[in-house]
């Protein structure tokens, strides 16, 4: 198998023709690449950094089994990007929520001056098995939380080897979850934790979220809200005359679920948006002046029609798969939209609905639930980060004076904006001293 790996480099490097001694001698002058190369389940290829941060950028492909109960069912790789700065720093494992195509430094990572392996997670992007057919349950059966929290537990063992000092995990949103998840099986892995904006939904629709609208805003701001929902819905064939032209621009298909039913669930996403992106009521038109054409646009603006075209839920469907079966979601209140939902049912469960060729799947949410009381008691060094209005901090993890963490919510931060860079100089302190004080430890 290394032999393998290591033609494999090469032919990545210098495709279809045969290396020089002398090629194979520069390689393996470089004391990363002849580390690598050492490394069991390891393919990488060196590449172009992407920014002033000092040291070199590796694409690895890791080697994991598709079951880590039993490898007889086979192997895939998974891809990550490996930024090294120094065998004897520290390390940051970001645990993407989705494809990474690209090398990207997480703001940890340039404050630590450390290490960061970026793991892109099973099943999108290049890190898909092949085992079975993707319109099969036998395809999907594999993607759990127990499967790739073991992927990211395999990478900390193979590049352990090299790389001994302190471990953070970190990720954001989805990445965030996976953060939590990973520390609950493997709690010993790293020293600390850090998920930024990271919701912990314990059911199929988690009701904290609407509780959450219900405390945002002042109340004529949320009647400005739902007036504009009940609106859009009231003149739809108007708004769907624009919107065809919208996804005729854009190039959006609707097949998986047609034009109608991606406005009704823009519409019913409407708020949701509206706080995790940071729009605020400022930015909700009054309907009495402003004009169906900038009415529509606003709608594109804030839940953009995009997100519920083919493509996105080609490209996103194992996230749906995900909170179908395990993770759990949020949903939509429907009950004040009597009589003008014509393309959706009164309760449409959005994770069930985009659920990979409309797979019957099973649905268990117990395990964020035994890991939500598991943080409440045994979670210690943990930095969670939240957006003041983000709305999915409505299902983030609770507070708890039983364990050594710490809690931080940004002020006015949305969902991109709950960052340590736009914390207070109190905030950002607090941070740091709490992560010197547990890798000091």
């Amino acid at each position: 198998m290394k032999h393998l790996s290591f033609l494999f480099v090469f032919c990545l490097l210098l495709p279809a023709r045969f290396l020089q001694a002398q090629e194979i001698q520069d390689l393996m002058a470089d004391p990363v690449a002849r580390s690598l190369y050492e490394l069991p389940d390891v393919i990488f290829t060196k590449i172009k950094k992407n920014g002033d941060y000092p040291g070199e950028v590796y694409e690895l492909r890791i080697r994991q089994p598709i079951d880590h109960e039993d490898e007889s069912k086979g192997y895939f790789y998974q891809r990550a990007f490996l930024t090294h700065v120094d065998f004897e720093a520290p390390m940051v494992i970001c645990t993407e929520g989705y494809m990474r195509p690209s090398n990207r430094m997480y703001e940890l990572t340039l404050a630590l001056e450390a290490n960061q392996v970026d793991v892109e997670h099973r099943y999108f992007g290049a890190s898909k098995p092949h085992h079975a057919e993707p319109e099969t349950k036998e395809y999907w059966k594999y993607l759990t939380l127990e499967q790739q929290t073991a992927d990211l537990h395999h990478i900390r063992e193979v590049l352990g080897q090299i790389y001994r000092g302190d471990w953070i995990s970190t990720g954001i949103s989805k990445g965030g979850q996976t953060t939590i998840f990973y520390r609950y099986f493997y709690p010993d892995d790293v020293t600390a934790s850090v998920p930024y904006v990271a919701p912990l939904n314990l059911s199929e629709e988690d009701p904290r979220i609407y509780a959450f609208f219900d405390t945002m805003g002042s109340d004529e701001c949320r009647q400005k809200i739902y007036a504009y929902q009940k609106y859009m819905l009231k003149h739809r064939d108007e708004v769907l005359k624009r919107l065809k032209w919208y996804a005729k621009g854009g190039g959006n298909e609707f097949t998986y679920l047609t034009l109608e039913q991606a406005f009704e669930y823009a519409v019913l996403e409407y708020p949701f948006s509206l706080w995790q992106m940071g729009f605020g009521c400022e930015a909700v038109p009054g309907l009495k002046k402003t004009s169906i054409d900038d009415l529509t646009a606003h709608l594109m603006e804030v839940a953009d029609l995009s997100f519920w075209d083919d493509e996105h839920l080609r490209l996103f469907g194992p996230h749906y798969y995900q909170a179908a079966t395990q993770m759990g979601y949020y949903g939509y209140e429907t009950e004040d939209f009597k009589g003008l939902l014509k393309a959706l049912p009164m309760h449409p469960h959005p994770n069930a609905a985009f659920v990979p060729y409309k797979l019957d799947v099973p649905h268990d949410y117990s395990l964020p639930n035994k890991v939500y009381k598991w943080l409440q008691e045994n979670g210690n060094r943990f930095i969670y980060i939240y957006g003041e209005i983000d709305t999915w901090s409505a299902t983030g993890v609770p507070p708890s004076d039983k364990v050594d963490a710490l809690w931080i919510t940004v002020k006015g931060a949305d969902h991109g904006r709950a960052r340590i860079r736009n914390m207070s100089p109190e905030q950002r302190e607090k941070v740091f001293g709490a992560l010197r004080r547990w890798m000091e430890e």
